[in-house]
């Protein structure tokens, strides 16, 4: 470089004079790179955005479990029976699955009492 000023005419002609390469630095592996970069970044929102509008939205706030049994009792017995049992399965999965045995042996399967005696532990 020399310490004189270039003028403006000097400097224009030497920009144009700049021959840029053809290719980008890495070609065609570069690019492909670039290209699967973009897409697994677009599939990661496309799946983040549709597991948030897949989710399920409570509109009402959940009755308390006290008010779920206490309108189990207005239910006629066989209907009495499964609410309880689907009470039952969400608060102790585990003694559902024990008494899960005998709700299908003849005579009714699982008592009234003790089912709700069941629930009832959980108020």
């Amino acid at each position: 470089m020399s310490d004189r000023a270039m003028s403006e005419e000097a400097m224009l002609a030497s920009l144009r004079d700049m021959r840029l390469p053809s290719e980008a630095a890495g070609g065609m592996i570069a690019d492909l790179a670039v290209t699967f970069g973009v897409a697994g970044l677009l599939a990661v929102l496309i799946a983040a955005g549709l597991r948030l509008l897949s989710q399920r939205r409570v509109s009402a706030p959940v009755a308390s479990l006290k008010t779920r049994i206490a309108e189990c009792a207005e239910l006629p017995a066989p209907e009495r029976r499964v609410a309880l049992l689907y009470l039952l399965r969400a608060q102790d999965p585990i003694r559902y699955a024990e008494l899960r045995g005998e709700i299908y042996h003849p005579g009714g399967g699982v008592d009234l009492a003790t089912l709700e005696g069941e629930v009832k532990r959980f108020v």
